[in-house]
């Protein structure tokens, strides 16, 4: 392993299970995705906080269990200043010292409001207020920008917005396009924005899922990509290995440009991941 290889920061995201049998499957899942010595496992939290209970539960596992950091996400969505500084006080009990702070997503149908906090650079400043310097601090970031951005410009000041209220790192939505990640970067660098912006990284198992997944939040599929998949979604097999083949060269090229590390979005899955890790030497 090269020293560059050394300095990446690798970090896995899983969703809390919402059953035993895909508890019990995550934590074989953990236990192989150990292997890559991530920084940290980070666990979702559902629209509008609706898995809230659960993700306490895998993060507490998952640090009781293992030797490794848990991150999980906290949002803005139907939460209050009074339930996210109980969680807070609960994480940091637990020794609990990462937190990934979103927005979040409505559920569908969903007709509440965001709650006491409305954007993610608030929750930001809340937790800063709350806690001080006591957590490492994730925020996302959208190299294709946010589907509901109303352009470019404004999409950057708002990321600069969780910057500059204490963010310490971002993780990106993912994307199959370098080219956005880098000129992300460049963007960021303009406005003086100088946190590890590591890049998400969704591996291609099922074209109809990542149609799905993408058409929703926003992530563009090439034309090339989609329609590569669309010839190869009755095979399976062929879809996993040409989306392993097109997520090896992805890896690759952000790697060499200077990516910081890789963030990948398991679906509580580990072969994928793993076998990217081990193509690029991880």
């Amino acid at each position: 392993m090269t020293s560059q290889q050394q300095a990446l920061t690798i970090s896995c995201e899983f969703f809390p299970p919402r059953t035993e049998k895909g508890m019990l499957k995550l934590r074989e899942t953990r236990e192989q995705l150990q292997d890559l010595q991530p920084a940290f496992f980070s666990v979702t939290f559902g629209a509008g906080g609706g898995t809230r209970e659960k993700t306490f539960e895998t993060v507490l596992e998952i640090q009781k269990q293992s030797n490794f950091e848990a991150a999980p996400h906290l949002s803005c969505i139907g939460s209050t200043h009074e339930n996210i500084l109980k969680l807070l006080q609960d994480y940091q009990a637990h020794g609990i010292r990462r937190i990934v702070a979103l927005r979040g997503d409505k559920p569908s149908g969903w007709a509440g409001t965001f709650g006491d906090i409305s954007y993610a650079n608030e929750l930001v400043e809340f937790i800063r207020a709350e806690t001080g310097s006591y957590f490492q601090i994730e925020v996302a970031a959208y190299p294709e920008f946010h589907p509901q951005a109303s352009s470019a410009k404004d999409d950057l000041d708002y990321f600069k917005q969780k910057v500059e209220a204490g963010a310490n790192s971002a993780i990106t939505q993912y994307f199959y396009n370098a080219d956005a990640y880098f000129r992300f970067i460049d963007s960021c660098t303009e406005r003086g924005i100088d946190i590890p912006i590591v890049p998400g990284i969704m591996p291609i198992t099922n074209y109809e899922q990542l149609t799905r997944f993408s058409d929703g939040c926003g992530a563009e599929i090439p034309r090339w990509l989609r329609w590569r998949l669309k010839d190869l979604a009755d095979d399976k097999e062929a879809v996993q290995a040409f989306g392993v083949d097109v997520m090896t060269s992805l890896c690759e090229r952000l790697l060499a440009g200077g990516a910081p590390g890789l963030h990948f979005y398991t679906l509580n899955q580990a072969s994928f991941t793993l076998e990217i890790a081990k193509r690029l030497g991880l």
